[in-house]
């Protein structure tokens, strides 16, 4: 029949009948769009810097320009004159600990006799007008002694003390079998990680106010606000009680999303002034306030056997931590574990150290630890395969861990572990087609249209990563999380002080709660420290220890429904289930709708979730320290043009074990935005300290990838395995390409050029073709 044909038969057939409207998306498995995203793109989003009191006070910190210095004097005399100023202050007016930090207390609330990094807090100001406040900052005579700062990690072990403390955070040596195995082939190398800041798109900014009790309210987008309601206690000299943390709106977050020197201040000028008090971070505050990933010295050395099988792997693992401790020990912790990646390794001998330096604050960053040596063991593994002739994927693949292999540490791996697997998609997967020599297509060229080389020198390379992130805490760490759902007049709310950053609780909680208790309406409660604290939100830890809290909760809900129906009919609730909002029982006696069971009934439930317990690595480097692990396997087309080194990365073909999709949409989403995170700390990511002073702490001098720079990316494999021990068996799913993005894009580079390609991120003269 021919097109002419279909279109008049259409034309005088009967209408058919108007389609009714599309069901919204429901429960676990659904596309559930989040809550917010109306709002946002409306711009009606209350994020912190939107906030506003009655009498408000502005802040501004007066930050160091030095990165090791000794404070002769601070003068605020001048500042304190200013018209307009209401508040001055130093470490003379910090009522309570003088010292804080995420796990360590090593770092001041305002330096007081040593300036150990460049931006570090001097003092802060308070004033009508946010002008005002920071001409006042400007006008605090600071009078130094500049010291010759410690810059090169490796000097560190030898310097001087930086800090009462020292200058070596953690040693972990790690020692795992056979130290006299040696295999045939043995490979060696040396790398370099450079220093990715988190780069929120929205700046850092919060509100004070005072309250009558004497306390404070901090009103910030932190992550973790009980945590950071203790720290500012402890600053302020106030009982916990006394100062509350209410979370604002999170402008996105792949790290730590608010640093405590720009909170503390703002409560110590608020309880001083007896007024409101917000602060707005400039971008270049925000560079020089909160903390980045650890640039890493890596030295490895491979052994494997004729067939490429790993023997041995030896390593050197220096974390530069910056100026303090911040959450160094467990960036270390991770790295020395996962340094032979998710291979099978009988052998291995791992020395790791974190130090001070007085470099900008290192803290955590998506996948820290697991980022760094995953670029270091993958440039091993390709020198293998270029050393035996062997395809570097069927070399993976020959050593590819599994369900049941031993780590490096001792621990077995319980959890699914679909290594093999998730490498087989990605190389299988087919390969993009070249670009057209045309003037049309010359924006697909390295370099873009304007670009100084040519078609005629472009080299395409391919790459394979595979990655191992760990999933919660690690090493003792106590995990919990605590939900309340409560339904009334039809509608359930969710009260969980996780925070909602970008990976999606929020909507989450809804869905468990919609699929649990057939209720179409359900709500989440802002986030503020009056509830039970839910934990930091990073590691994937809301997804499984608050999902978990939130689905008990609401299964005790269900069970308070249900019990009167399967009483009144004899029967017991597991006999009874909820679907689309209709109860009905096993074998249909009973049919009624949830509405009717509530019949205006108020129902609650509070729970808690808390993983299985883990323990400390020992003295050499063993124990159970990980609850669970998520892998990934990615593949890079990159197209280099060989003469100037412009690197464009063509296509990233990804395959990610997930353990079961809970929102299909929102997965991919995040999947694609931890997949250009990497592309950013593989190509153009790079804060640069020179002498520990940063240099361009601005969105100009310091290059995020945009849509331009970001590629095709192809989520080829999502293999669910369900982890048994976690509740809906998924896993966290954003940090995992994170870590494995820039080791695969390397791989492909190296392919294209010939060259070792051993520094994150890569540098143009890295990408010139290696001389035939």
């Amino acid at each position: 029949m021919s097109d002419e044909t279909t279109t008049a038969a259409t034309t005088t057939a009967a209408p058919a009948a108007a389609p009714g409207p599309e069901p919204l998306p429901h429960g676990i498995g659904a596309s559930l769009p989040p809550a917010e995203c109306r709002a946002k793109t409306e711009g009606t989003f209350p994020y912190a810097s939107d906030l506003w009191a009655e009498g408000l006070l502005w802040a501004a910190v007066l930050r160091s320009p030095h990165a090791h210095a000794r404070i002769v004097s601070i003068d605020t005399s001048h500042a304190r004159e200013m018209p307009g100023v209401r508040a001055v202050v130093t470490h003379e007016d910090v009522p309570g600990d003088a010292l804080h930090g995420r796990r360590t207390p090593d770092r001041p609330v305002f330096a007081s006799d040593v300036v150990r990094h460049h931006g570090e807090p001097i003092a802060a100001v308070a004033a009508d007008h946010p002008d005002t406040a920071r001409m006042a900052a400007a006008a605090v005579i600071v009078e130094y002694e500049v010291l010759e700062p410690v810059t090169d990690p490796e000097k560190a072990f030898e310097a001087e003390p930086l800090h009462p403390d020292g200058n070596l955070i953690r040693h972990i040596p790690l020692r795992h079998g056979d130290p006299e195995a040696a295999g045939e082939i043995v490979v060696e190398g040396l790398y370099r990680i450079g220093r990715q800041d988190p780069a929120p798109i929205g700046a850092e900014a919060g509100l004070a106010v005072p309250r009558p009790d004497g306390g404070v309210e901090l009103y910030v987008a932190s992550t973790d606000p009980h945590a950071d309601r203790d720290r500012a206690a402890a600053c302020y000299g106030l009982p916990p009680e006394q100062v509350k943390v209410v979370v604002t709106g999170v402008p996105g977050a792949t790290a730590d999303r608010e640093d405590a020197s720009f909170q503390l201040p703002l409560g110590l000028l608020a309880l001083r002034t007896g007024c409101p008090v917000k602060l707005t971070a400039t971008r270049e505050e925000s560079f020089l306030g909160h903390a980045h990933r650890h640039p890493t010295l890596l030295r490895y050395r491979h052994h494997a056997d004729a067939e490429g099988r790993l023997v041995k792997v030896e390593a050197q693992i220096l974390l530069d931590a910056g100026a303090y401790a911040d959450t160094s020990s467990e960036a270390l912790a991770a790295a020395v574990s996962f340094a032979c990646g998710p291979y099978v390794v009988p052998n291995a001998f791992i020395e790791g150290w974190a130090v001070r330096t007085n470099n900008p604050p290192s803290g955590h960053v998506r996948g820290e630890g697991a980022m760094q040596v995953c670029a270091a063991y993958e440039a091993q593994m390709d020198k293998i395969a270029k050393k035996l002739g062997v395809d570097p994927a069927e070399l993976r693949l020959r050593n590819a861990m599994a369900t049941g292999d031993i780590m490096p540490t001792g621990q077995t791996v319980t959890c699914p572990a679909p290594v093999a697997e998730l490498l087989a998609a990605v190389r299988d997967f087919p390969l993009p087609g070249l670009p057209k020599d045309t003037p049309e297509d010359e924006w697909l060229l390295p370099g873009g249209p304007e670009g100084a080389g040519e078609p005629s020198a472009v080299r395409r390379g391919v790459g394979y990563g595979l990655g191992m992130v760990q999933l919660l805490g690690a090493e003792g760490t106590d995990e919990v999380s605590t939900a309340t759902v409560k339904v009334h007049d039809g509608v359930a709310t969710v009260i969980c002080a996780a925070v909602e950053t970008g990976q999606g609780f929020t909507t989450l909680a809804r869905q468990i709660v919609q699929e649990t208790l057939g209720i179409d309406d359900v709500r989440v409660a802002p986030v503020d420290t009056d509830q039970p604290p839910a934990g930091p939100s990073c590691r994937g830890r809301h997804t499984w220890v608050s999902g978990g809290a939130v689905e008990r909760a609401a299964k005790m809900v269900r069970t308070q429904l249900l019990q009167p129906l399967a009483h009144k009919f004899g029967m017991s609730t597991e006999l009874l289930q909820i679907t689309d909002g209709k109860i009905t029982s096993y074998d249909g006696v009973l049919s009624t709708t949830v509405t009717e069971a509530l019949d205006g009934k108020e129902l609650w439930a509070t729970a808690q979730c808390r993983p299985h317990p883990t323990e400390p690595l020992d003295e050499a480097g063993q124990g159970d320290a990980f609850v669970g692990m998520a892998f990934c396997a990615i593949r890079a087309v990159v197209d280099v043009d060989v003469e100037i080194g412009s690197v464009r990365v063509v296509e990233l073909a990804v395959a990610q074990d997930v353990g079961r999709i809970l929102n299909p949409a929102q997965l991919r989403t995040r999947i694609e935005a931890g997949v250009t995170q990497g592309v950013g700390a593989a190509l153009t990511e790079n804060l640069r300290t020179p002498r520990g002073i940063v240099r361009h702490p601005d969105l100009t001098g310091y290059a995020l990838p945009t849509a331009l720079d970001t590629p095709d990316i192809r989520i080829v494999k999502l293999v669910e395995e369900r982890d048994v021990v976690a509740p809906f068996g998924a896993k966290a799913a954003s940090a995992v390409p994170v870590v494995t993005s820039p080791a695969a894009i390397a791989a492909a580079v190296r392919a294209a050029t010939g060259r070792p390609v051993n520094r994150l991120p890569i540098r143009p003269q890295a990408a010139v073709a290696a001389p035939q």
